[in-house]
């Protein structure tokens, strides 16, 4: 850390960016070492942790009037995929963010959000600590399985934003396990939910042998139907436990 926090700097006074979010000059090794100034990272509380919210305990999502699960999931019923944490909306300043990162080449911000993956990890578990959640059921620690990116895409743009927080992650010494490959489909873009989950459907394989329980994680959850897909080729491979972490919900 030490060591990327020094070439941040050097970079920044090189080859300056400014904040992210307010295009602020960055000062500092914190702010240079995460792309955002102190004031714009300060406003990322994780799960919005001052906005006293109840959150869905299937998708996450914040609860408007609904006890314990959202008006969808209740409609949907049971998913393959347990129980997902997510962080951040996916608009405003935190659409941005994932923008810069994402389309803007300011892989900077990678480090911030896999923090924030980080604490989201440690937060599942700890929240499954009486094993309400079945985690503490499975003999062993779930693993960290990153959701693949679609064919070609190494090609066509150099990289996969999910597979470099991936990289990022198993740094940091977290269960990183890449066992999931994605075969071509059609965009998902502009599909419903239905359409997607059956687009999908046998669209993903394993690689490596099946773990017991897996956390799978991505950039974006919509209609929940990758982290469907994912589940169903995991458990049907042998994984008892599939709960997922997304870093922006839409």
């Amino acid at each position: 850390m030490k060591i990327q926090a020094f070439f941040a700097q050097v970079r920044e006074f090189f080859f300056p960016r400014g904040c992210a979010l307010c295009g602020e000059t960055l000062t500092g090794r914190e702010e240079t070492l995460y792309g955002l100034c102190d004031p714009c990272r300060e406003e990322f509380n994780l799960f919005a942790e001052a906005d006293g919210m109840d959150y869905c305990d299937r998708c996450g999502r914040p609860l408007i009037s609904e006890i314990d699960r959202c008006l969808p999931c209740r409609e949907q019923g049971e998913r393959l995929c347990e129980r997902t944490a997510v962080i951040y909306p996916y608009s405003g300043k935190y659409r941005k963010l994932l923008g810069e990162y994402k389309f803007g080449g300011n892989i900077t911000l990678g480090l911030f959000l896999a923090e924030k993956l980080k604490e989201a990890y440690t937060r599942l578990l700890a929240a499954d600590s009486g094993g309400a959640m079945g985690i503490g059921a499975v003999q062993s620690s779930p693993l960290l399985v990153p959701v693949p990116p679609r064919p070609g895409k190494w090609r066509k743009t150099g990289w996969d934003q999910v597979e470099y927080l991936a990289r990022l992650l198993k740094r940091e010494g977290l269960p990183v396990y890449r066992c999931l490959k994605r075969l071509p489909s059609l965009s998902q873009k502009k599909l419903n939910r239905e359409e997607r989950l059956r687009n999908l459907r046998d669209r993903f394989v394993l690689t490596r042998p099946a773990p017991p329980a897996v956390i799978l994680f991505d950039d974006v959850i919509t209609t929940g139907a990758t982290l469907e897909a994912c589940a169903g080729a995991l458990k049907n491979a042998g994984t008892e436990k599939v709960y997922a972490i997304c870093l922006f919900y839409d």
